[in-house]
This record gives structure tokens, sequence and C-alpha cells, in this order.
């Protein structure tokens, strides 16, 4: 096998792996807009004092979805931010959408940029910042697309690994809600998951502020994503967040910051207690004899499902069964919640396998034997 891509990594952005065993997540917090040079010192010296912000992040050029919004200092900014890089050894990560962000980012010295979730979501804006990030050195986070697209994601960490861009991490910050939820932005874990399949060896920073959406949800939502092997968190943090001038409900105080940070449970990848170890691969290797048998459960049920369809074309009766769709739901449902198993999921289990099956009979009515 080559040499892991992934393998020199800045300090900040080191394989899971390295997380791991270091037994210390990445902190990255700051305000989520740069509003102004008091602000920026403010922030920064709190977060330095407090001592659990290994990167300090601020919006420099916001892009918003409505225009009169306020965007962020803009250039102004990148002085005072390198003024403070400096005095308090802290590196600094700034948003960028545009070729000429990244010029004023090297121009002022500043290592580490984000890619936001508008910018990932478009293949244009992402293959023109990847072409202006070469050679750069800088390192780069991505955020997830705004909707649940993974090849969206994947690709636009594929256009800067194409560009020779290795010090690479990504962060997931939830999708757009299709419904009204208490949240921000839905969590959707299982996209994270499936990019970190994809992509082992790129570290993925959770953001709760904007999964949350308010101040009150994100020590939760932090928690879940070191539950989940998260290599770090990104967390939106200001001297005085009643008066942001952007998302004001979900960003911290550092006090707020630092008492939750101290309350966290960071979950390392892996144990080298042979105990853990052994008896671990004793319970998943049970898991993996159930997982045998529900999948020929599955297909004995699914033989049975295409002799019905056959069935039903013989005797000119349609697919779909709503009555006895809705007593296979109520009785699933009932024995779902004796057995203290999770009804949503339950619900949700049964409807992709009714999906399945309707769409078996369907292809079966289709055929002309």
């Amino acid at each position: 096998m080559g040499k892991n891509p992934y393998s020199n990594i800045f300090p900040y952005f080191c394989p899971v792996k390295t997380f791991a065993v270091s037994d210390k997540p990445i902190l990255i917090a700051g305000p989520c807009s740069a509003e102004s040079p008091e602000q920026l010192s403010l922030t920064f010296a709190a977060l330095a004092q407090c001592g659990k912000a290994d990167i300090f992040r601020a919006g420099v050029w916001k892009p918003r979805s409505r225009p009169g919004s306020f965007q962020g200092m803009g250039s102004e900014a990148l002085p005072v931010l390198q003024q403070l890089q400096a005095l308090h050894g802290i590196p600094v990560a700034i948003e960028v959408a545009e070729p000429e962000h990244v010029e004023q980012a090297l121009k002022h010295q500043i290592g580490i940029v984000w890619i936001g979730a508008r910018t990932v979501s478009n293949p244009f804006s992402m293959q023109k910042l990847a072409t202006s990030l070469k050679a750069s050195g800088i390192g780069v986070m991505i955020k997830n697309p705004a909707y649940p697209d993974i090849d969206l994601w994947s690709g636009a960490a594929e256009r800067l690994i194409e560009n020779g861009i290795t010090q690479l991490a990504a962060i997931h910050r939830g999708f757009f809600p299709f419904e009204k939820t208490e949240l921000r932005n839905t969590p959707r874990w299982e996209v994270p998951i499936e990019f970190r399949r994809r992509f082992p060896d790129i570290p993925m920073i959770g953001d709760p502020s904007h999964i949350a959406g308010k101040k009150t949800f994100v020590a939760d939502i932090a928690q879940r994503a070191f539950d989940l092997n998260f290599a770090g968190l990104m967390t939106e943090v200001h001297h005085d967040p009643k008066h942001a001038l952007s998302d004001s409900r979900q960003q911290l105080s550092p006090d707020e910051y630092c008492r939750m940070i101290d309350g966290l449970h960071y979950r390392v990848g892996f144990s080298e207690n042979p105990e853990f170890t052994n008896h671990l691969e004793d319970l998943r290797e049970k898991i993996d004899v159930i997982d045998f048998q529900l999948l020929e459960l599955l297909m004995h049920r699914m033989r049975y499902v295409d002799e019905i369809g056959q069935f039903k074309k013989q005797n000119n009766v349609a697919v779909l069964q709503l009555k006895r769709w809705g007593r296979i739901l109520e009785s699933r449902l009932e024995q779902a919640r004796q057995a203290g198993l999770s009804e949503s999921f339950i619900r949700q289990l049964l409807e992709m396998i009714h999906k399945e099956s309707i769409a078996r009979q369907t292809e079966i009515m289709k055929k002309n034997t």
C-alpha cells in the first residue's frame, strides 16, 4: 500500500488514532462573526486564559441568507487577528468562500481556514477554492453541505486532495431541517459516520453550536459528538452573547464554554486493556451471529413477499393492502413498546421493509408471465 496521504497532518489535524492515543480532542472556539477589534480582543483573551481553545475561530466574511444581515468585519479583521494570534500563541481559523479570501488569509499569516456549508454545496465554488489553496500550506476544514448529500461532501474533500492538500479536517454542523424541530439543524449522524468510513484518516470535528441553534442544547450535542468518537469540537463563543450581531442565541460566553468543556467526557477510539478488548470481541461476535440471522430472516420474509405477489397477480388483487399494513404497524409497534424498543426506530424499520415489499411485488406485476 502507498503512504497514507494524511500522515503528515500538522499538529492540530492529526489522524483520529493519534487523538485516541493522546487522549486530547481538538478544541476550536470563537465568535460567529468578527464584529470589532474590541470584541475579538476580549473573546480571544478570555479563551486564552481559560486554556481550552487550541484554535481561535472567527467569521470574517459571513455568507448570509438574506441581504442586510451582518456579514462580519471583512478584511479589516485580519490584521487584528494576526496580532492576537502572535500575542496569545493560539492559531486563528477563518472561513473562506472565494479565492480572494485565501489570498488575504495568506497575506496575514492565517494558517487555518474552513469552507462553509453554502460553499461546499456548490461544486464550481469548491473547485475554485481548491485550486487557490493548492501549495498554500494552509490547513483546511470542510463543513458538510447544507443538505445531507454525502457525495457532495466527499467530492469537496476529493477536490482538495486532488490539489495536493493533505492538512484536512471535516466539520459536521448538521443539515437544513425539512420540518420544525427543537434544533436549528438536523444532526443526521449517519452522514458524518459514512464520511468517516470513506475517509477514515480525516478527523471529524463536531459543530454543536450550529446543530443546536440554542445554547441550552450545545453541551448535549457536544457530548454526543464525543460519544461517536469525533476528534474535536468547533464551538461559537462570544464575550457578550446577548449583544452578538449574529447567531446570538447559540453562542456561549467564555465562562459557559469553559464549564461545558470541563463537564464533557472525551471518548478514546480504542483501549489497550486486554480484558476490555477480549470481552468486546466476544460481544461483537455475538452481534455478528445475530446480524447474519437477521439477514437470513429478511431473505425468508422476502421469499414469502414474492410468493404473495404472484398470488395477488394471479387473482388480480392490488399490491397495496392498507388494512393489512395498518394491522402490521399497530401490532408490531405494540410488541416494540413491550420489549422496550424505540417506537420510532421500529416504525422506520417496518416502513423500509414495507417499501421494499411493495417494490418487489410491483415488479412481479409488471412481468408478462
